[in-house]
């Protein structure tokens, strides 16, 4: 990190990827458990020599340096203090202003094979991820994900005790080889006995330690009935929806999920699912070499995989569901379980970690799924082709991957006059970098400089030297700090693409789309709300705040346990949680926060001010926390 933009970021004060520590007494302990957050969330700087004043962050200089990075390095190779060693001697740096001595210590994302990230010798009390300005400890079930993302053993190949082939729907793997035979008529699969097949695709396996061997989570979850997977998978849940009605009452106009009609097996989901997912879909048709119309276009391959990466790399062991809505204008797909490899690694292809390799297998010999992570670049194409805007996240809060495959042009008609208004003459005179900003920024109503980043090989310190340009001709405007800036065009309002993705909103359109508080609106950013939230947050507490917003009678308990809930890793407002809860500021106030803050269920942000304009409250972790309902949000 640079002089100057450590000074701007001091300016700025502590964001998700940057703390400020005195160190005036040494190495905070503290410290630690903001490793261990950023390490276990997308890394970020500690930096010490800061003081925090009631005006701000001021340097202030760390006496020894020289005896921090000691006690640093002396802590960190120790591992009953930290679990794995994470940084490198080019991760810490010292900075000097003026009289003042600074340490920056970088902290790199932990890659899956080392998370969790704890410490003191204890997964389960030591673990944290970083959420905006804090460090929290991850629940049970966050850690539980992560330890079996560390282990090299692919998640699908356990084999399940007690489970034979009177398991597995015998239609479906009928149909599984009827598919295979018209592809590889002559393989010499085909002609091996049920048990000997799914022995080769990964579905029976043997435990050549014990001698034990039977059906494993690949072959239940490929070919099995309901009940057994159920009986092996209790969270197991498949749901595609099709939300393509104007009205809202309509919460969607068909579904699929598991309902006792069929079997509801990752084969028959996908060929039922991808039927539908094409129907109807208004893509012009390419020619091959030959001038002869081709069978399907670059978007059916890209939905193709769009589906069935999200089949392959689900977590099935997670409380999450899996979810695929089509919307009138895009798609989103959303799978439980978070990226193995970066993002960048996803846009950039050539890397491949999938949860579910056997299940990856048995879709391949179908002719599905592409090898060597080059499936995603597939769908970029695809989609840049169309003059579309593919978007790819991580929901930290839900441990989610979604995917948002908007069919919205990114390039509409009017965006070149519309772009020539704002930036003038200098327009003819933009690089490639600089017109892809103000694409994206049109498309999408905020962007950041990690959205750019996937679109753009420039270094993004460059990409922040341009935004920062932009800012000050005027053509942007910046919003929020840290790694939670957005720049938007100046009064410009667009559609959020983030808006596909699934969330409480789009499941009860009705009682979002009438809400006169403006939380979300389908056709309008979040971006642009008045609490100013980042859209992760947003989808969130939405989701946390639904069993109560859409009731005109929630019971008392429901409302503290959901009020603990959206406070328990922030701070919120009245006035935000009115908005999310669908109450009036009085009745939360009088009613909740008070007698809350009475309990000690609560904390204040600004506990000597207890008036002060902008106080917000957040759940102590001691009290009350334990008695919220751990079930995920339903999508």
């Amino acid at each position: 990190m640079d002089l100057e933009t450590l000074l701007d970021r001091i300016n700025l004060g502590e964001d998700q990827d940057i703390e400020f520590k005195s160190a005036d007494g040494g190495f905070p302990k503290s410290s630690w458990e903001t490793v261990s957050a950023f390490a276990n969330t997308d890394g970020g700087y500690i930096v010490l020599g800061v003081t925090e004043n009631r005006n701000g962050f001021e340097i202030s200089g760390v006496r020894n340096p020289s005896v921090l990075l000691k006690e640093f390095w002396n802590n960190h190779n120790n591992l009953q203090k930290l679990s794995t060693p994470i940084c490198f001697n080019s991760d810490l740096e010292q900075l000097e202003i003026e009289t003042n001595k600074l340490v920056i210590i970088k902290v790199p994302r932990a890659t899956r094979t080392q998370r969790p990230v704890y410490i003191n010798n204890n997964p389960l009390t030591g673990t944290y991820k970083r959420n905006y300005e804090g460090d929290y400890r991850c629940t049970d079930a966050e850690i539980r994900q992560m330890l079996r993302d560390a282990s090299d053993a692919p998640q699908d190949i356990q084999i399940l005790e007690g489970f034979d082939l009177s398991d597995i729907d015998t239609e479906t793997l009928k149909s599984f080889r009827q598919r295979f035979s018209s592809r590889e008529p002559d393989h010499p699969w085909l002609a091996l006995h049920d048990s000997d097949l799914l022995r080769q695709l990964g579905g029976w396996s043997r435990d050549r330690s014990t001698g034990q061997e039977g059906l494993t989570i690949a072959g239940l979850l490929m070919f099995g009935r309901e009940r057994s997977i159920l009986d092996a998978l209790s969270h197991y849940q498949l749901d595609y929806q099709e939300q393509l009605s104007d009205d809202p009452e309509t919460r969607w106009t068909y579904r699929l999920t598991l309902d006792g009609k069929w079997e509801p097996n990752l084969f028959n989901f996908y060929y039922r699912v991808y039927t539908r997912v094409v129907n109807d879909l208004e893509v012009p048709f390419q020619l091959d070499k030959d001038a002869i119309r081709r069978g399907e276009t670059h978007v059916h391959e890209a939905l193709r995989e769009a589906l069935v990466n999200t089949l392959i790399h689900a977590d099935y062991q997670s409380t999450r569901p899996l979810k695929i809505t089509k919307y009138k204008n895009g798609f989103s797909f959303s799978n439980p379980g978070r990226l193995r490899i970066s993002i960048q690694q996803l846009y950039e292809g050539g890397v491949s970690d999938p949860r579910n390799p056997n299940l990856q297998k048995m879709f391949q010999m179908l002719g599905l799924g592409e090898k060597a992570g080059s499936g995603f670049r597939k769908m970029i194409r695809a989609w840049i082709e169309q003059q579309w805007f593919p978007l790819v996240s991580e929901k930290l809060e839900l441990e989610m991957t979604l995917v948002a495959l908007p069919m919205v042009s990114m390039i509409p008609e009017n965006v070149e006059t519309e772009l020539r208004e704002i930036v003038g003459d200098d327009y003819c005179e933009l690089t490639e970098l600089e017109r892809i900003i103000l694409i994206l920024a049109h498309q999408s109503g905020e962007i950041s400089n990690a959205d750019i980043q996937c679109y753009s090989r420039e270094h993004p310190r460059d990409i922040g030297e341009c935004l920062k340009q932009f800012v000050n001709n005027g053509w942007l405007e910046r919003s929020g700090r840290g790694r939670g800036t957005q720049y938007a065009l100046p009064n410009k309002s667009q559609p959020d693409l983030l808006s596909l993705i699934p969330s409480s909103v789009h499941n009860e359109p009705s009682s979002v789309h009438n809400e006169s508080s403006s939380v979300h609106n389908y056709s309008s950013s979040v971006h642009n709300e008045s609490s100013s939230v980042h859209n992760d947050e947003n989808f969130f507490l939405l989701e946390i705040a639904a069993p109560v917003r859409e009731k005109q009678r929630a019971s008392p308990e429901l409302m503290r346990n959901t009020i603990l809930k959206l406070c328990s890793e922030r701070y919120l407002t009245v006035k935000r949680l009115a908005e999310l809860l669908n109450r009036s500021s009085e009745t939360i106030r009088t009613h909740f926060i008070n007698p809350m803050l009475s309990e000690k269920l609560l904390e204040l942000k600004y506990p000597d001010e207890p008036t002060h304009p902008q106080q917000a409250y957040r759940t102590l972790l001691s009290q009350g926390i334990s008695n919220i309902s751990d079930t995920p949000p339903s999508f």
